[in-house]
């Protein structure tokens, strides 16, 4: 698990000192765990105690075990100067380490007591992404209602309930006019499924199952940012192979059970 994603998961628990202290720690990764506790809290001006309280929140026993955690971190770092086919490389197999250990089967569980799966992409290359997942889950007689645009997620807003599921897939997670449609549906009590890039996002923060897919930004022509996206496509079939599996478990079961 990635320091991002441990931010997403125990943000509600973080205080303002809390995320000072993460600022620093996620621009400094590569010399931050070089510090002793004394020293991190002077340069994060906060006191030693904050710093323990803070490693205690994202789930370490102290101090000691979160430097340890932020020193592996920096050695999964690739190094600089990469050609875009080793960047894409990169993306593809930290994303597989990830779905290896990520634990799918609440989502999966989800998924198969929903009455209705409904996806929604924040573009058109998470929109195809949503179509394929549409595509994978067909002969599992599992059917996703892909919504194609704004104007239709308004639309289904309204009939959409707590027995259903939405899919949320944004390579950012930090496309604002999704944010009010999100907000409605956590009002309403209904699942949501984030799968954005594994950054801290607003999306992943705001919803309570998320999956993470690894993307970089990479400089081609004429100073043009581009981002990797292949590794969305790998997430969703480890997706329904997961789910697939579930299944498969959850039909030994009720044999057994004859």
């Amino acid at each position: 698990m990635k320091i991002e994603e441990l931010i997403n998961k125990h943000y509600q628990e973080l205080n303002e000192t809390d995320l000072h202290i993460l600022k620093y720690i996620l621009n400094c990764k590569d010399t931050c765990y070089k510090l002793g506790i004394n020293d991190l809290a002077e340069e994060c001006n906060v006191s030693r105690s904050s710093i323990l309280r803070l490693a205690q929140k994202l789930g370490f026993s102290g101090f000691s075990e979160f430097r340890v955690f932020l020193k592996w971190q920096d050695q999964k770092e690739f190094l600089p100067n990469e050609n875009e086919v080793d960047v894409l490389e990169k993306d593809i197999l930290e994303t597989l380490k990830y779905i290896k250990e990520k634990d799918f089967s609440e989502i999966c569980k989800l998924l198969y007591q929903s009455d209705r799966i409904f996806a929604y992409g924040t573009g058109m290359a998470q929109t195809n992404c949503a179509m394929d997942l549409k595509r994978m889950f067909l002969p599992m007689k599992k059917y996703i209602y892909v919504i194609p645009a704004q104007k239709e997620l308004d639309i289904v807003l309204s009939d959409i309930t707590t027995n259903d599921v939405m899919i949320i897939i944004s390579l950012s997670g930090d496309t604002p006019y999704i944010f009010p449609s999100v907000q409605f549906l956590i009002t309403k009590g209904v699942p949501i499924i984030s799968i954005t890039n594994l950054k801290n996002n607003r999306l992943a923060r705001m919803t309570p199952y998320n999956i993470y897919a690894n993307s970089s930004k990479t400089e081609i022509l004429n100073d043009i940012i581009i981002e990797t996206f292949a590794s969305f496509f790998v997430i969703s079939e480890a997706l329904f192979k997961h789910y697939v599996e579930y299944v498969k478990k959850i039909e030994q079961k009720d044999l057994k059970d004859i």
